[in-house]
């Protein structure tokens, strides 16, 4: 790390649920980071990601996966997640300067990237395979060209029901491929990490809305993935 001053288809309802969550900014650096332009000395790191990334159904931003692990490794978050966004979906509808996040996170010039994309695909998969399959590539790509230093890791999408499209395998396969391609570390798994806590769930760990995290699933995310980053080599 450099010094610095440094869905076969999936019900109706929840698709335009979450592929249509209230369009909100990708946020800005959590509280208690010291924001753009930093010149601490943690470790500046950039989230790429859709609504689990940004914390939907958190009961603050301090509950989301990516905070938590932020703050028990003294990281600098900056959080640039939308909600709805995936490698084509809503790429064309984010206003103006929102409309192109991976410049934003190369413009953040971080130690590290996180690139949590993908689930909100799978409802374009049957019209827009193809162009999620490009985009996937050019996004991994511009992120590694711009960041030549930068570590990148890439999660496997999340993934939100027990019903399980061939999309969702199929979108996680092109990830994967495009993670080892440009070699940035790859966690494999994630879409299965809240398997049995769905929203139908007798043990539900999703929000009032049936579609996102409550805490509870957000504090289980945050440990699966400090689990799988310290089984990173090296480790982070």
């Amino acid at each position: 790390m450099r010094p610095r001053t440094i869905l076969a288809a999936v019900v109706a309802a929840s698709v335009t649920a979450l592929a249509g969550c209230a369009p909100a900014a990708p946020a800005s650096p959590s509280p208690g980071s010291a924001g753009a332009g930093a010149t601490d000395d943690r470790p500046v790191v950039s989230f790429y990601g859709d609504s689990y990334t940004r914390g939907t159904g958190a009961s603050s931003i301090d509950a989301r996966w990516s905070t938590i692990i932020s703050v028990e490794r003294g990281w600098n978050e900056f959080n640039r997640s939308a909600d709805g966004l995936g490698f084509v979906n809503r790429r064309a509808s984010m206003r103006d300067g929102l409309d192109d996040i991976p410049a934003l996170v190369i413009a953040d010039d971080p130690d590290i990237v996180f690139v949590t994309m993908g689930l909100n695909d799978n409802f374009s998969y049957d019209d827009r395979a193809d162009a999620i399959h490009r985009t996937i590539d050019s996004d991994l790509d511009r992120l590694r060209a711009g960041l030549p230093e930068a570590r990148i890791v890439v999660v496997e999408p999340f993934w939100y029901t027990d019903e399980r499209p061939a999309s969702v395998d199929v979108i996680a396969g092109w990830v994967e491929d495009a993670a080892e391609r440009i070699g940035a570390d790859h966690i494999e798994g994630a879409s299965h990490w809240l398997d049995g806590h769905y929203a139908d769930s007798p043990d539900s760990w999703m929000a009032a809305d049936g579609l996102h995290p409550n805490d509870t699933g957000y504090a289980y995310m945050a440990e699966r993935m400090d689990a799988a980053l310290r089984a990173l080599d090296p480790p982070l």
